[in-house]
């Protein structure tokens, strides 16, 4: 039987949300190709067995001491081997941070097509397909791969992790990489501690633009999102104003989200930031300007002052999740 292969995020011996969505999309399309899942992790997860329960039948733990940090060479060199031993009918890895850095590598070592930021997949005959936007994301277009397999990367939160009570076997497995060939490496790493998850892995995002008037404002944002259990996004405008950090960044040349409630706060919905977020499942704008262009792709609209409607919506949640 033919497999699926999913090379899995982790980060300090855990797997990471991804791993979860990574492995769900792969098993939706194993079951049309009557095929079953083999999950990989870089290193080593205490949590790797959990992976059985969305649909991996086996996880494959590749140990070399050059993989115990992420290295786009030597990561891509240990993910060839994988492909070549054997011999998938498609590999999925998620388009996190390190996905997007890795599979184009990835794709140029085992020369394979490459459909990146995916939101949905399919398969047409005995051909994988996927949806992915172009354009900005003002195009959705489904995309075939007709080689003998291809490489897909799954846009973040765009597949929900769903569990199928099965179990998967787990095993540690030995790669030798060519040193010479890795040319990087991570010497050391600072982690910032505590605060809210990236907005690639939260759930719900509250994300404010130029209409918040001034970064003073913005502790109003972080009391709604503390409230809704989110993270904190801004737009373009705002970061290059110095008002938010890049890493906050939502959209075209900032960071991909679709989680399934956004709140888009004072933004207008420049094309640059819609391409960052349309996929969400629930948008809620709140915008003085009733023609702002967010308005065509909100779920929910509330046309007013973001520093009148913000306060007045934070403190509705907290008397909800009260009673």
């Amino acid at each position: 039987m033919s497999t699926i292969l999913v090379f899995c995020d982790s980060k300090n011996g855990k797997l990471k949300p991804s791993a979860r969505e990574a492995v769900s999309g792969a098993h939706k399309l194993a079951q049309a190709l009557s095929s079953d899942v083999t999950a990989v992790t870089f290193g080593e997860c205490g949590d790797a067995e959990l992976l059985g329960a969305f649909g991996a039948k086996k996880v494959i733990q590749l140990t070399n001491p050059e993989l115990a940090s992420y290295s786009s060479e030597a990561y891509a060199q240990a993910g060839a081997e994988m492909i070549k031993a054997l011999s998938p009918a498609a590999i999925v890895v998620s388009a996190s941070a390190q996905g997007k850095d890795f599979s184009p590598r990835l794709s140029a070592r085992v020369n394979a097509p490459l459909l990146t930021d995916c939101t949905e997949m399919k398969v047409e005959g005995s051909a994988v397909c996927a949806l992915r936007p172009i354009y900005a994301g003002k195009v959705m277009l489904w995309a075939k791969i007709t080689g003998p397999f291809g490489i897909l990367s799954l846009r973040p939160k765009a597949f929900l992790p769903v569990e199928v009570g099965g179990s998967a076997e787990v095993s540690a497995q030995s790669v030798a990489l060519d040193a010479a060939k890795i040319r990087a490496k991570t010497l050391d790493e600072k982690v910032q501690e505590g605060g809210m998850l990236d907005v690639t892995e939260a759930d719900v995002v509250v994300s404010g633009g130029r209409g918040m008037k001034g970064p003073e404002n913005w502790t109003m944002l972080e009391e709604l999102a503390v409230a809704l259990g989110g993270s904190l996004g801004a737009s373009r405008a705002v970061v290059d104003a110095g008002w938010r950090p890049h890493h906050e960044q939502v959209g075209q040349t900032g960071k991909v989200v679709a989680p399934s409630l956004y709140v888009a706060v004072g933004i207008s919905g420049a094309i640059q930031h819609l391409a960052g977020m349309t996929t969400s499942r629930t948008i809620v704008a709140i915008n003085k300007d009733g023609d702002a262009p967010i308005f065509k792709v909100a779920t929910y609209g509330i046309v007013g002052d973001a520093l009148e409607v913000v306060p007045a919506l934070t403190a509705a949640v907290k008397k909800a999740k009260a009673e």
